[in-house]
């Protein structure tokens, strides 16, 4: 060990008794300076802006795309090189190398004393990153440090093995460029390798963990993984290992042949380690952010908790399906797919990842009828394999699967997820119409949640000219009730749902009933069972709509609720008077976190047509209201005789009974203890602001919360079952303690004053060893 701290000593007197060392720490600290500014310099015009910031320290540190450490990686490949290209091949080149070969120092004590400088260079080079992550525990408000730590650790074992390659290289060759080319080269390599061979299985997993892009991802979040600790490692060793047999063949002249084996040994034994620490049973997670934003949520963990024995999850791809989802059935998307669920894995290693890979008519036929008019299914799958260079018989007919051929017809033969346990229950996980297309944690964690639990049903009422779950025109509710490819529906949220009549009881399983703008009077029998299912403490929804008073307020009245009559109005230059925005109530954010964040982000619940709330007698009734939603505080008015809002102008005539209604209720939650139980009810004055049509509808300028008057709705409904809670503590770190003039007085620091000081000390330590 003296002999290879005494290299390593030796090895730094030479770098910085040289230019070049302290060349490239002034220009590293230069460029990094340069970098930290202009990411600081964003957050520091927003809050002169005006403009609240969010977690500041995630994003100006740890963002993966525009966060500092993920923009000064970029360019940290540059000086490794320039800073290694020297340390064999000068001994080459002059001639030393023989006196290394004549001493009693080992191989090893050799390249390891070497790296061992070039680790502690590597430390420096952090060490000045660090000052700026220090600098953010001064101006970031609640500063969250242990989340920059792990990025550090990515950027210091980054170059570590930039290092290892830098040493490998330069004992290849005497010509200091060719080692530094031959570096870039290799970093090349070692960069592209994720791309090589992805259509065979294992080398795939090879490939795929040789690839040192993307390697710092983790870090940089805040996620210590030990697969990617082992990564850089074993590169390191692997590249020492080389150095170290190649020092070694030369030295002691050995042939070729057993060189080669030696060589083969170390890559074996790399690629070994390597990929057993890849396999999610040997790996092992710490989430350093404050919040473990990295992590599942305590409600996921539950759920995944739940799910004992094993658990398959299957892809089937559809070599037909849509241009934009075939990709994501494809086998060089399966790692990318497999380090998706990364975070289920830490939790429950035994999952199974399988992918399925066949052919049906799906969505997509009539596009490939444009393209391939003359061509079978069987001959289009050809043409596809071929542009994806794939072998065509990995492709099945859907004929071949029987046993899943019916929950993929339900889907239209799109790219799905089908879950399933040992016990054979399963449930299916989908792709969205959405830009995000991929299902977050809340569906994913909805998903195993049905194979472990009963989930929270929603029964539809039918048979009175009411709003219906299954048919998609515009009035119905078939998007937010059980539209596949929307994100938010029930179905994909934890919710299963059915049709039924009133001409029955209600059945036990039904936790939530939706009544939603009956057209006709209920008759006594159904009266009578909806009455049952209210007396036992039955949750509710019920939307009612303008001129729908007559037949709605049967049922309202049950909880003291009157639907006034006519409708809610509000004159708009743009739209008509009686498109009403309503607001959150300030009490609506204690009923569900949803409509907390409607008030907070400033949003409204687009209501067309909407009628007034009147709750005075709820409390007779043994219920407590409190409303949701609120018409303006001002220019509304309860309208009654306008009804054509296209050719006539509404007026407000109190002549006519017509009132000023601002603040008017518009939507209200209900409750009363029953049986040791909460009932849980909520009216809506409005039926069309969930329907199909307003949730797929936009308006210049207006921000919608209609979505989340849904998830609110129903997670209150539902006891908070569902959809699953994957909120997380609210973050503290929202504000920088720095202005304009202290970003200009910190800019000149970073950018002058630090890099000066350095050269300062180059130039002393020069001076002083010119006059020794």
């Amino acid at each position: 060990m003296k002999q290879t701290i005494r290299i390593a000593r030796t090895e730094l007197q030479l770098l910085f008794y040289s230019p070049i060392a302290w060349l490239i720490l002034i220009v590293f600290t230069i460029q990094a300076s340069l970098v930290f500014t202009g990411t600081l310099e964003g957050f520091v015009t927003t809050k002169e802006l005006g403009y609240k910031l969010n977690s500041v320290t995630l994003n100006l540190y740890t963002d993966q795309w525009n966060g500092f450490y993920a923009k000064l990686l970029g360019y940290l490949y540059f000086y490794i090189p320039l800073l290694t290209m020297g340390m064999m091949s000068r001994e080459l080149s002059s001639g030393s190398i023989k006196l290394l070969y004549s001493s009693p120092i080992s191989d090893a004590q050799i390249i390891f004393g070497k790296f061992m400088s070039v680790a502690v260079y590597a430390l420096l080079m952090t060490g000045i990153v660090f000052l700026f992550t220090l600098y953010g525990a001064f101006v970031v408000d609640n500063f969250d440090f242990p989340a920059t730590l792990t990025g550090l650790l990515g950027i210091f074992l980054l170059i570590c093995a930039y290092g290892a390659v830098g040493l490998f290289m330069s004992g290849l060759t005497s010509y200091q460029v060719v080692a530094a080319m031959g570096t870039f080269a290799v970093f090349a390599v070692l960069s592209y390798t994720s791309q090589l061979w992805q259509n065979v299985p294992f080398v795939r997993d090879i490939m795929f963990w040789l690839s040192i892009s993307g390697r710092t991802n983790e870090f940089i979040g805040g996620i210590i993984s030990s697969e990617d600790v082992i990564y850089f490692l074993a590169v390191i060793g692997l590249f020492l290992g080389l150095s170290i047999v190649r020092f070694r063949s030369v030295r002691q002249k050995t042939r070729s042949a057993a060189s080669l084996v030696r060589y083969l040994f170390v890559v074996g034994s790399a690629v070994l380690i390597g990929y057993m620490s890849s396999r999610p049973a040997l790996m092992f997670f710490y989430d350093a952010t404050r919040t473990k934003l990295r992590t599942l949520t305590r409600a996921s963990q539950d759920i995944v908790s739940k799910a004992k024995g094993g658990l398959t999850i299957t892809t089937y791809g559809n070599a037909l399906d849509e241009d934009r989802l075939l990709i994501f059935g494809l086998p060089p998307f399966e790692l990318q797919d497999l380090r998706m669920y990364r975070e289920y894995l830490r939790f429950k290693p035994e999952i199974k990842m399988k992918y399925v890979h066949y052919y049906a008519k799906g969505n997509n036929e009539k596009s490939l009828n444009m393209r391939y008019p003359t061509l079978s299914d069987k001959e289009r799958v050809g043409k596809i394999a071929q542009t994806f260079g794939l072998d065509s018989t990995m492709f099945v007919p859907v004929s071949d699967l029987q046993n899943i051929k019916e929950t993929l017809a339900g889907e239209d033969f799109r790219h799905v997820k089908v879950l399933q346990r040992d016990s054979g229950q399963q449930s299916v996980l989908r792709i969205f119409n959405d830009p995000m297309l991929f299902p977050s944690e809340a569906e994913i964690s909805a998903a195993i949640k049905r194979l472990v639990t009963t989930l929270p049903k929603v029964g539809f009422v039918g048979g009175h000219g009411e709003r219906d779950c299954i048919k998609e025109g515009d009035r119905d509710y078939n998007k937010f009730a059980r539209e596949n490819t929307f994100r938010y529906s029930l179905i994909n949220q934890g919710f299963d749902f059915e049709q039924l009549t009133l001409d029955r009881e209600v059945p036990a399983h039904v936790s939530i009933l939706v009544i939603a703008d009956m057209k006709t009077a209920l008759p006594e029998l159904h009266q009578q069972h909806l009455r049952q299912y209210i007396e036992r403490g039955g949750n509710l929804l019920i939307a009612a709509e303008p001129k729908r008073q007559e037949t709605m307020n049967p049922v309202t009245a049950l909880f003291g609720v009157q639907v006034m009559e006519g409708r809610l109005v509000k004159p708009n230059k743009d739209f008509q008077a009686d498109l009403l925005f309503a607001h959150p109530a300030k009490e609506a954010g204690k009923i569900a976190a949803a409509f907390g964040q409607i008030r907070e982000n400033r949003q409204v619940v687009v209501m067309p047509s909407a009628a007034g709330l009147l709750y005075n007698d709820a409390a007779a009734k043994g219920y407590t209201a409190t409303p949701l939603l609120v018409a303006d505080s001002a220019g509304v008015w309860n309208e009654l005789e306008t009804v054509d809002f296209v050719d006539d102008s509404a007026v407000m005539n109190p002549a006519a009974g017509e009132a000023a209604a601002a603040g008017t209720a518009t939507a209200i939650a209900l409750t009363r203890k029953v049986h040791g139980k909460e009932q849980k009810i909520i009216v809506l004055g409005d039926a069309d602001c969930i329907s199909n049509g307003e949730l797929g509808h936009s308006r210049k300028d207006i921000f919608p919360a209609n979505f989340l008057l849904i998830a609110g709705t129903f997670n209150w409904l539902s006891d908070y079952q569902a959809p699953v809670d994957v909120t997380r503590p609210p973050f503290t770190d929202n504000d920088i303690h720095i202005g304009k003039t202290g970003f200009k007085v910190s800019r000149v620091a970073f950018t002058g004053v630090l890099p000066g000081i350095m050269l300062l000390s180059y130039l002393v330590i020069w001076i002083r060893r010119r006059r020794q």
